[in-house]
């Protein structure tokens, strides 16, 4: 089956950086695009970065324009996020989801993502 399993995360202080890790098996990797989404506690999971299958394309969500970049690598399985300029309004609950659309476009809609990671806590003291 398809399994997503992250890695990083933590606790970091405010203009501080953290790199969260997706690796992904269970599915032919490079040829579905990636995402990261985030939800604070009493919020809605939002979107935060997308990228294609063949890492050409990135969307971001404004937010984060500027200080988080999204990358993959399509011999490993993974994507990762990194996290930049780090800012307490960042803090939430991190999460990689792998769209169902096979060579579709970056996405920031998440119901076209069909499988998600465990979720990685993010935590920013100001």
């Amino acid at each position: 089956q398809v399994q997503l399993v992250q890695s990083g995360g933590g606790l970091v202080q405010a203009g501080g950086s953290l790199r969260l890790s997706c690796v992904v098996s269970g599915r032919d990797f490079g040829h579905y695009g990636m995402g990261w989404f985030r939800q604070a506690p009493g919020t809605e999971r939002q979107f935060v970065a997308a990228i294609d299958w063949s890492g050409g394309r990135t969307k971001y969500a404004d937010s984060v324009k500027g200080r988080f970049i999204i990358s993959r690598d399509n011999f490993k399985n993974t994507v990762d996020l990194q996290m930049n300029s780090l800012r307490p309004e960042d803090a939430a609950v991190y999460y990689c989801g792998i769209d169902r659309i096979f060579r579709g476009p970056p996405s920031m809609t998440e119901v076209d993502y069909d499988y998600w990671g465990q979720g990685t806590q993010v935590t920013v003291s100001s």
